[in-house]
């Protein structure tokens, strides 16, 4: 596939990059890091200025009705400045909207997201079924949910929160306001100060029966889906962070002397940039493969071929782009020499959002075996 941005998505990619490098300096994410939250003031900015938490919502339901490459753009951009903002939580909302909500559901909820006035999540970070521990049972003219969810993405502060639950018939996936009677969140203390976890308990939560997405008991392979357009979009974060701390590092080493010269003027140390160089390319060419076939499987009505391997392509834009990040970020502590560690330096920022990550929606070593199992079934 030859793939190149568009005119109108280079203008995305330009935008993005010019307006956070001045809105989202980092002692603005120290800021919102100090007070365990979002930076509130830069997404009333976004949602006003620039409308990227409108990107995936159809035009039909406010939004501007655009696709995963274009998600992906933004993704990158606020990867690179650790943007601590709803975005990402609520991007993957829309997603499971999208693919599990009836038409009324989507009306419902769509507008406000475009609009920036509803944040959301979905309270599931992971691609394993056994992780779903809440518990769900059908009572009067609803249901009644029971349970804790633990590391769920911005979940101290999402107006909605999709839960997936277990009834007898299977999971189901519930739409909750955040203000319903019986539900408690708490802040986790994570590694990772610039993307805030919480906990959630449910005791006795009753919803009313439109507060079901989809058909009770057969949520799982439709979230599935959600995951893997999750994994895609992460892997577009770890991309920009990727990318920043090879450039940090740049930057750092052409002003660092050492016998009279800048010390990126060493043989050793360009090889070790060129190599992180290398694997941010390789990983930004998984990404943006993924987020090619990620739209297809999203619009559902588009090449049904290139939809159906999404599986694959996750797998492989979050493996590529979590290694990716992780190994630039570690050089990066490296390459700017004793000061690499130190909390005045932004590298150590970067190497916790990357070793945070990882684990988020599968592991790169959970996805190579998937590629390995696709690529065995293929095998005549």
């Amino acid at each position: 596939m030859e793939f190149a941005f568009t005119d109108e998505q280079q203008m995305i990619r330009d935008s993005a990059e010019s307006f956070l490098a001045d809105a989202s300096p980092s002692s603005a994410v120290r800021a919102a890091m100090a007070t365990g939250g979002h930076d509130q003031a830069l997404w009333q900015r976004i949602c006003a200025e620039l409308g990227w938490q409108a990107l995936l919502v159809p035009e039909a339901h406010g939004g501007l009705g655009l696709g995963f490459v274009e998600l992906a753009i933004v993704q990158e951009q606020l990867g690179r400045r650790l943007s601590p903002l709803p975005f990402f939580a609520s991007a993957l909302a829309v997603c499971a909207l999208r693919v599990l909500g009836a038409e009324g559901q989507q009306a419902r909820w769509l507008p406000g997201l475009a609009e920036g006035s509803l944040s959301a999540t979905l309270a599931l970070s992971t691609p394993f079924a056994d992780a779903v521990q809440v518990q769900a049972h059908a009572e009067g003219q609803g249901f009644v949910l029971d349970g804790r969810l633990r590391s769920v993405i911005d979940g101290h502060s999402a107006d909605l929160l999709l839960i997936p639950a277990r009834m007898p018939q299977g999971i189901s996936l519930f739409a909750v306001p955040a203000e319903s009677a019986g539900l408690q969140r708490r802040v986790l203390p994570t590694l990772d100060q610039t993307r805030t976890l919480a906990e959630i308990e449910l005791n006795g939560l009753y919803l009313p029966a439109d507060a079901l997405l989809g058909e009770p008991g057969g949520a799982w392979p439709l979230l599935e889906k959600v995951l893997q357009l999750g994994a895609v979009a992460l892997a577009a974060e770890q991309v920009g962070g990727a990318q920043q701390a090879l450039d940090l590092t740049v930057a750092y080493t052409q002003e660092r002397r050492q016998f009279g010269r800048p010390v990126g003027g060493f043989q050793a140390l360009k090889h070790r940039m060129a190599d992180m160089m290398l694997q941010v390319e390789c990983a930004r060419s998984a990404l943006y493969y993924a987020a090619c076939v990620a739209q297809e499987a999203l619009d559902g009505q588009g090449d049904a071929a290139l939809a159906a391997e999404l599986p694959q392509a996750a797998a492989l834009a979050k493996s590529q782009a979590s290694e990716a990040f992780f190994h630039c970020a570690a050089e990066s502590i490296q390459l700017h020499g004793g000061v690499g560690f130190t909390w005045e330096y932004d590298p150590h920022l970067y190497f916790k959002r990357a070793r945070a990550g990882e684990g988020l929606f599968g592991t790169p070593a959970w996805h190579r075996e998937r590629i390995a199992a696709a690529i065995l079934e293929e095998r005549p």
